[in-house]
């Protein structure tokens, strides 16, 4: 298969990177250390209309996923907080586009889309991360909807978010099926908790959520099901990994220049065959992970079954986040003992990856996505 940039894509490219390196990266290291939402950054990425780059035409979108990874990927390079943004735009809207009603789609994508909403999705408690089927939180129906009791933890963006998508067990029994409800700001019994202290990733808010007897109305359910918006998000993995290309060869930009602006026994650093194979391998591996990462956009575009994509969305995945901290970790020791300081922005990177290996699914889960896909799951004892 052919993924070849486009002119379109390219301009797309062009575009993004002149404002990242303009108007992104000389915010991005004070959004690392404020721990602030950027709500200028956001404001940005809805005046150059990005919040619907990869979605239908009708909703502004290029309906093109290579197209968001591209953005993705120029925006990651100078600031993972502001290519954060982007991302979790967009899980919300796949998952409404995915499973919702034609009236839950009309009542809340064209806000989405313009950037005037915003939204979360949740589905991590203390007892389920990875392993999804030991949700607890529960929907029980009650007349005209349900009552949602529990508790979830790790939800980014949910303390600005106008709704919530919340994945919860319809019913009583420990098995029930798991749905997907809108939980909007305000309900009565709905609070979001204190903002975690997170290592990286720290512009972009993550907080536990407490539902305690929330009235949730009919209408508020996704009628999609759990499993179909959960396929949609094969989609969403490769965009993970179109952070990690870009921080990885942020990571290079950084290294190279401090490399070349410091001397060490009369002459560049750069010059020492031992850095300069560093450099090398560092370029190798980005530029395979980029390819990795245009081929399983490309695929998603493509129209590809969900069969093939979802290994090809997990080896991606996987493989650029691990690349991403195997990049940043060798930029560090590039730097020295500058690496560790707070004062260059390489330290930033190095945290920033380190969050990759872990969010959308770890790195451990992706491998036994990709296993099964070989070998069939393993018997279990």
């Amino acid at each position: 298969m052919s993924y070849a940039l486009t002119a379109d894509q390219i301009q797309i490219q062009d575009l993004i990177r002149r404002v990242a390196r303009e108007r992104v990266a000389p915010r991005a290291d004070e959004i690392d250390r404020t721990a602030e939402y950027p709500h200028d950054m956001f404001a940005l990425l809805k005046e150059l209309g990005l919040f619907t780059l990869p979605f239908p035409e009708r909703y502004g979108g290029t309906g093109n996923l290579l197209s968001a990874c591209i953005a993705i990927e120029e925006l990651g390079r100078v600031c993972y907080n502001t290519a954060y943004l982007l991302l979790v735009q967009w899980l919300p809207f796949g998952a409404l586009l995915a499973g919702g009603t034609d009236a839950q789609q009309q009542r809340w994508l064209p806000g989405l889309a313009a950037g005037e909403l915003r939204g979360a999705f949740s589905t991590t408690e203390a007892q389920s991360g990875s392993d999804v089927s030991g949700i607890r939180t529960r929907a029980i129906p009650v007349e005209g909807g349900y009552r949602l009791n529990g508790t979830k933890i790790w939800c980014t963006n949910s303390d600005l978010a106008d709704f919530v998508l919340v994945a919860a067990r319809e019913g009583s029994e420990a098995k029930s099926p798991i749905s997907l409800f809108i939980v909007e700001k305000g309900m009565k019994g709905f609070e979001v908790g204190k903002k975690e202290d997170k290592m990286g990733a720290r512009g972009v808010p993550s907080c536990p959520l407490f539902f305690d007897d929330v009235f949730i109305p009919r209408e508020n359910r996704l009628d999609g099901g759990f499993k179909a918006v959960m396929e949609s998000f094969n989609g969403s993995r490769p965009l993970i990994a179109a952070r990690a290309v870009g921080l990885a060869q942020g990571a290079i930009d950084h290294a190279v220049d401090f490399i070349q602006n410091r001397t060490a026994f009369g002459q560049s650093v750069s010059e020492f065959q031992g850095v300069r194979w560093m450099v090398a391998d560092m370029v190798q591996q980005t530029e395979a992970a980029r390819q990795m990462l245009y081929r399983a956009a490309s695929l998603v575009d493509a129209g590809a079954p969900a069969a093939q994509l979802a290994p090809m969305a997990a080896m991606t995945k996987c493989f650029a986040t691990d690349v991403a901290m195997k990049v940043a970790t060798d930029a560090v020791q590039l730097f020295g003992a500058a690496g560790v300081s707070a004062e260059y922005p390489i330290n930033r990177y190095f945290r920033d990856a380190k969050v990759l290996q872990i969010i959308e699914g770890t790195n451990q889960i992706q491998r036994n996505i990709i296993a099964n896909s070989v070998l069939g799951r393993a018997a279990r004892a």
